[in-house]
């Protein structure tokens, strides 16, 4: 189970590096968003992965990770998710926006020459 989050971790990050690094805004946007997953997959991996496990401490059970599953990363990445999700609404406007205004959707806002 690890192994295929870290695995799913690293392909979403490669993939939004290399699509920030594209000219198009469009792509820069998709590549944020596709950071902006893996980091909420990273921190929700880092609250254990434990399946069938509840997320609250029981009685009579010890309070250690091998026994229950941590609340905490799971809200902040539901909180990350509402953020994330705004952020990428507001972003797209701003984008096309300026698309509107330059009539390109070049980053640095020149055309690359044939």
């Amino acid at each position: 189970m690890e192994m295929i989050i870290s695995l799913a971790v690293g392909v979403l990050a490669s993939a939004g590096v290399w699509l920030v690094l594209r000219p198009r805004t469009f792509q820069v946007l998709i590549g944020l968003s596709l950071l902006s997953y893996a980091v909420n997959l990273f921190i929700f991996s880092v609250g254990s992965l434990a399946i069938d496990a509840e997320p609250i401490v029981a009685p009579g059970v010890p309070a250690d990770l091998a026994h229950y599953s941590d609340p905490l990363p799971q809200s902040l990445v539901l909180t990350a998710i509402v953020i994330g999700f705004a952020t990428t609404a507001l972003f797209l406007v701003v984008l096309l926006a300026l698309r509107g205004l330059s009539g390109g959707d070049h980053v640095d806002g020149e055309e690359e020459a044939p």
